[in-house]
């Protein structure tokens, strides 16, 4: 049986499925649109006060040549800092629970009945911050951190979503080698995909969004009954 992802893997991306794309072309390349582009990406991170979507995730082993799929739901409010109420809920193909707030995580396996709970800046739970850090990131963060944005182009995503797809390649010492990111016409990242130094890659598509309608900051504290078994993490 194949292992649950690690929900803090999260990180960036979606389904890879019937992608229908054109080039932009040379003009569509300069600064004008790269201008553009981010001045949408940072008019929604300055708009957005809550997020939820189906989340689906597609992760991909380069060296058995095999995918496993995810599926399930994602809440979000963001916060001064890091400190941002992030909580996934997959369905598909294991029920799991990831919720951050106030600086804490608890990770639940209801299979397993146990509960991993620590720092939100732990391993465990801070890469799920990846994916959301393309919802945060200011137009300046994206400038210091990667290279100007390279392969820009219209692609139409199953669904009949409209997006600008461009590719993000790290300065200095990332862990992976480059991201790829489609920014629906509000300006909000609704795919992305994290490619390794090894070839494998995450892909993680929003779908459903709700942008800013009310969420209850209830939705994620997730109450533990006595029997599960915790671990510090």
């Amino acid at each position: 049986m194949r292992k649950l992802v690690p929900l803090g893997l999260i990180a960036v991306l979606v389904l890879a499925g019937s992608i229908v794309s054109s080039p932009i072309g040379a003009r569509a390349q300069g600064a004008g649109l790269v201008s553009s582009i981010l001045n949408k990406m940072e008019r929604n991170r300055r708009n957005l006060r809550t997020l939820r979507a189906s989340i689906s995730m597609e992760k991909y082993n380069a060296q058995l040549h095999d995918s496993d799929s995810y599926k399930g739901n994602v809440m979000y409010v963001p916060a001064a800092g890091r400190n941002a109420y992030v909580r996934v809920e997959w369905q598909h193909p294991q029920h799991e629970i990831l919720a951050v707030a106030n600086g804490a995580y608890t990770l639940f396996r209801p299979r397993l009945n146990m509960a991993y709970v620590g720092n939100a800046r732990s391993s465990r739970a801070s890469k799920v911050s990846g994916m959301l850090d393309f919802l945060t990131m200011s137009s300046a963060q994206v400038q210091s951190r990667f290279e100007p944005l390279q392969d820009i182009r219209d692609e139409t995503l199953w669904g009949g979503v409209h997006t600008v797809h461009f590719k993000l390649v790290p300065k200095g010492g990332a862990s992976y080698s480059y991201a790829e990111v489609w920014v629906d016409d509000g300006g909000m990242p609704v795919q992305t995909k994290v490619v390794e130094r090894n070839g494998d890659a995450t892909t993680v598509r929003l779908t459903d969004i709700e942008r800013n309608q009310p969420i209850s900051l209830d939705q994620f504290t997730i109450k533990l009954d006595p029997s599960v078994k915790q671990v510090r993490g």
